[in-house]
């Protein structure tokens, strides 16, 4: 493992870690059990997204790398063969945590160079993954946010962020704050087989039940949309349908992509399970890393259309802002809906 040539020393202020900060820990408990932790100190916790990415945000903090979801296509594979660490089995199992992420966020905020851009979490890797549940960084990252009204944005399948819902309000009552819930589909044989770790779909809309009655807005979004396993129209359908019933105020769906790192693994997974798929895929994803974009145009129009005939419409870009809504005045819930929107 290269966590001598990512600690203080030769490698100078580039270094990730700094001097032995890191200690390996297994768990045994049912829960973690098969699952590695590497402790470490971490010099920085914001990090800038590169210009030439594809994302509509220019900051994220992600206390974890590797992730226990476990989910075959996760595109943020790649990132761990920096740390010398497996892009498959390795990457669900090998978790970073770098435990001062509170601590040094609230210090990174706090300096005058900081101008209070917005921060996206769970981009690269699930913040709410089961590794939250033992280190409860979390809490300190949106305390550290709301004490600076640092408009911020999370992604996730963990139903974990539950357990904040009374800091995410402190801080949608000083500051914009987006939540997005990923649910791809509600095929529940599906998804024991490619998101294995992760709360079931019914759960994660039951969270976003959850998150909206509270006043906080949520949308989901609705990837990965898995061609030929999860884009039948009656699959697009109950999805679009079950994402409507929980009270969620948009879907945004997003096609499957497949990366270096997350292809390999993906391509392995449908060959043991979909080996009929292998050369369907191969075609689909000769053009590189995206499916080809009147595919992507057909799934974004089917479920726009979907979504417009139950009652919910499209993310619209920029308007993340939650507030704790007032009660409606049949007391079913929060009224006054603001748009909330990760992407």
């Amino acid at each position: 493992m290269r966590w001598e040539n990512l600690t203080e020393g030769p490698s100078g202020p580039a270094a990730l870690f700094g001097a032995g900060a890191v200690v390996t820990r297994t768990i045994d408990t049912p829960e973690f059990r098969g699952i590695t932790f590497h402790e470490v100190r971490a010099r920085s916790i914001a990090n800038r997204v590169p210009g030439a990415s594809r994302m509509p945000f220019e900051w994220t903090v992600n206390p974890y790398r590797g992730c226990s979801h476990a989910c075959v296509y996760c595109f943020a594979r790649k990132t761990h063969s920096y740390l010398d660490l497996d892009t498959g089995l390795g990457f669900d199992s090998q978790i970073v945590v770098k435990t001062n992420a509170p601590e040094l966020l609230r210090r990174e905020l706090a300096a005058p160079r900081w101008t209070g851009a917005h921060i996206a979490m769970g981009t690269n890797v699930d913040c709410y993954q089961r590794a939250e549940g033992r280190y409860r960084l979390m809490p300190g990252i949106i305390e550290a946010l709301r004490d600076r009204a640092n408009p911020f944005s999370i992604l996730t399948k963990g139903t974990l962020i539950l357990r904040d819902l009374p800091l995410l309000r402190e801080a949608a009552e000083v500051t914009e704050v987006g939540i997005s819930v990923s649910v791809g589909f509600t095929d529940t044989a599906l998804w024991r087989t490619v998101e294995p770790g992760t709360p079931s779909p019914a759960a994660r809309l039951n969270a976003v039940r959850t998150l909206t009655d509270a006043g906080i807005e949520c949308g989901v979004l609705m990837a990965p949309v898995i061609p030929f396993l999860g884009d039948s129209p009656a699959q697009l359908r109950a999805t679009v349908r079950a994402v409507a019933e929980s009270g969620a105020t948009s879907v945004t769906p997003l096609v499957l992509h497949l990366r270096p790192g997350a292809r390999e693994w993906f391509t392995a997974w449908l060959g043991e399970h979909h080996p009929h798929l292998v050369e369907r895929y191969e075609r689909m994803y000769a053009g590189g890393s995206y499916a080809p974009t009147w595919y992507q145009r057909m799934i974004t129009r089917q479920v726009h259309e979907l979504a417009a005939e139950f009652g919910i419409g499209p993310a619209r870009r920029g308007a993340a802002r939650s507030i704790a809504a007032p009660e409606r005045p049949d007391g079913s819930g929060p009224a006054g809906a603001t748009q909330l929107t990760l992407l």
